[in-house]
């Protein structure tokens, strides 16, 4: 079976109108979304996300259904990463809180732009370059190395500005200050952008360079650009709930870059023997198909990513929880007001004096 048309071109359609909608309500209403605000929002477009897997699953039958499941995972995983970027840029360039909804919003769909296009790319070469699984799947492997074992110099890097980001501030008249979430003000009657234009950039090629390793992931599950797409959109559209949700919980998640390390490498490993079993290339096997590699199915690809995470995620979280037990109440306190404060990340814990009936007591 094959998705219809009618069902890509009216997915698409009703997508960009729920992120349009979103941004809508974003411009017209900035805030700080609470806990149970953004928990709403995550569960509302996880639900959409197995709602429109389903309506695959109808349409085209289980393997389509199981090709989007499991490629919307690891975008989202892969996602979930990209949040701990996401809080530095915002700590980076001092963004108030409550406009750190838009600049993600924003990123976001500039993101998914030059991803859609990206994706375009991928998808015509593949169909053209058979070959081009084996470069795909050793990048990934290197990747998943890189993932696992970042170096010292890691945090230094991620800091670093993008080339984009350079441009912007040699080429446009940029203020010291923001004005609200606008992009444009006047500053002693001239004309100039906000900070704010730098976060959109900073925040949508960061996102673009993160796709060089989730876009041909996703490769290696299904060859469908539609199936791709979609879940880059479902994975990223409730990104900007899942940053408020997680808070200062991202540096409890010490393990995730191991799962999302192992995921790279199956998949990668997955793309080889993909490359092998339709070899083409002239200098191996003579050109012939190489019979004996494996084809992992889509369920199993499935299965390990689930697995992946939850191993991953679990292992964090008894870890966090046992040092939790270890560290002084007032000490864990004052870390999470720390970590908050430097990222522009809601608190983990709020306290507010006001709400207290008695007098404050020290320390």
């Amino acid at each position: 079976m094959v998705l219809p048309v009618w069902f890509e071109v009216g997915s698409l359609v009703v997508l960009l109108a729920i992120l349009l909608a979103d941004l809508l309500l974003i411009i017209k209403r900035p805030h700080i979304p609470s806990a149970k605000e953004s928990t709403l929002w995550v569960v509302f477009y996880v639900a959409l996300a197995l709602v429109f897997a389903a309506l695959m699953w109808v349409f085209a039958g289980g393997e389509y259904a199981g090709q989007f499941v499991a490629g919307w995972l690891t975008e989202y995983s892969l996602s979930i990463d990209n949040l701990f970027v996401f809080v530095l840029i915002m700590g980076q360039f001092s963004v108030p809180r409550k406009y750190q909804q838009k600049a993600l919003m924003v990123g976001i769909i500039l993101a998914l732009i030059l991803r859609g296009i990206f994706i375009l790319l991928g998808a015509a070469i593949i169909e053209q370059f058979s070959w081009v699984f084996y470069i795909f799947g050793a990048f990934l492997v290197w990747t998943a190395y890189k993932q696992a074992f970042p170096g010292a110099d890691h945090d230094d890097e991620e800091k670093k500005e993008s080339a984009v980001v350079r441009l912007l501030r040699k080429t446009v008249a940029i203020s010291d200050e923001f004005d609200g979430s606008k992009v444009r003000t006047v500053v002693d009657g001239t004309k100039m952008f906000t900070p704010m234009i730098i976060v959109f950039a900073a925040l949508g090629m960061t996102d673009l360079l993160f796709a060089l390793d989730s876009i041909p992931a996703i490769f290696g599950i299904t060859q469908s650009a539609f199936i791709v797409f979609t879940a880059n959109i479902f994975a990223l559209m409730g990104l900007r709930q899942l940053y408020f949700l997680l808070g200062g919980l991202l540096d409890r998640l010490k393990y995730l870059h191991f799962g999302i390390a192992f995921i790279l490498a199956f998949i990668g490993v997955k793309l080889v023997f993909h490359a092998m079993h339709e070899n083409e290339l002239p200098f191996l096997n003579g050109g012939e198909h190489i019979e004996w590699a494996p084809e992992i199915s889509t369920w199993m690809s499935l299965g390990v990513i689930i697995v992946s995470m939850i191993v991953a995620t679990g292992a964090s979280l008894i870890a966090a929880g046992r040092e939790a037990r270890n560290t002084p109440v007032h000490t864990t306190t004052q870390a999470a007001e720390v970590v908050a404060d430097e990222k522009g990340t809601p608190a983990t814990v709020q306290e507010h004096p006001e709400e207290h009936s008695g007098p404050p007591t020290g320390r």
